[in-house]
């Protein structure tokens, strides 16, 4: 009996041991392995059981901050650039035609100096396209509306290229070749300014429909909606001042007639006498005074408002 006692015993004290072994075992088996450690394997050895896995915890411990260490330092590879700070004194450079305008037949070039001014634009592109043609107020066909603009800034300048003195105010009359034009007849021309006063308003009415006008556009075309006495006036307004363009000098040169000449060439052949009519002195510009006059309506009624008009 007591033989059995101690075979139960041993194989107790066995069982113990192997299971106190493979957790030891188990715990070494996870732990990452180390360069540097501060607990040896004899302070393990020498640990009463229950002080073992205080031992392998603090151990533990101190590898996690080691691994925390190395994380924390980097390799020049490893390293992101930082993003490099504006220098304080970094010239940057302004393209000097940036805020520079020029007009039809010009482009901006740099002097010596630095400095951006407008030249005759020196080529022109070659159009092979017939719709690029155009015809001039001299009746001639064009290739293109570049060579026209060009041809004019050469005689301006008085520059090697220009045909004559009378070039020099050379504009589009319409898209196309040249063609023949009905003539305009006398009663025709005199009743064209009403046809013009009807076109300018109703031009001006479609675009408040569409929100296509600025606020104070807007504002005068519902003026003229509800007062009969302004309509045709507002409207002679707006255009004229809707075509002094750059620069805004109060008046409208031949070439910014443009916008409103070629498309109603194929339409209305007594627009381009009618316009004509207009510049009274013959300058080469209209006044508002004079687009007044051409369109037959009171000088009184007329006030120039295109700096108020495109502020709005």
């Amino acid at each position: 009996m007591k033989s059995h006692l101690l075979l139960l015993a041993l194989v107790f004290c066995l069982l113990v041991s192997d299971a106190f072994a493979d957790k030891v075992r188990k715990h070494k088996k996870y732990r990452r392995v180390r360069t540097t450690t501060t607990t040896t394997t004899e302070a393990i050895q020498g640990a009463e059981d229950g002080d073992v896995f205080s031992v392998l915890a603090q151990d533990e411990e101190e590898e996690e901050k080691a691994q925390e260490n190395e994380d924390l330092k980097k390799t020049p590879e490893e390293e992101e650039e930082e993003p490099q700070q504006p220098d304080d004194n970094e010239v940057i450079a302004i393209d000097p035609c940036a805020e520079k305008h020029c007009g039809a037949g010009q482009v901006c070039e740099v002097n010596e100096q630095g400095e951006g001014h407008c030249v005759c634009i020196p080529d022109c592109p070659v159009e092979v396209d017939p719709r690029r043609k155009v015809c001039s107020n001299h009746n001639e066909t064009w290739g293109s509306d570049c060579e026209v603009y060009q041809m004019r800034c050469w005689c301006k300048h008085g520059m090697d290229g220009c045909r004559g003195d009378e070039y020099s105010h050379v504009h589009i009359e319409y898209y196309g070749e040249c063609r023949d034009m009905p003539e305009c007849t006398p009663d025709e021309m005199a009743d064209f300014p009403r046809r013009m006063r009807d076109w300018l308003f109703n031009i001006m009415r479609d675009l408040a429909d569409r929100r296509e006008l600025t606020p104070h556009y807007l504002e005068m075309e519902r003026e003229a909606e509800n007062n009969m006495t302004r309509r045709w006036t507002n409207a002679a307004i707006w255009k004229w001042c809707d075509l002094d363009g750059h620069p805004h000098d109060r008046s409208v040169s031949r070439h910014e007639l443009f916008p409103i000449r070629a498309p109603l060439m194929a339409l209305e052949h007594c627009i381009a006498p009618f316009l004509d009519s207009c510049d009274v002195n013959d300058d080469h510009t209209i006044s508002l005074v004079e687009w007044g006059k051409c369109l037959e309506l009171d000088q009184d009624d007329l006030d120039e408002r295109c700096d108020e008009l495109r502020e709005g």
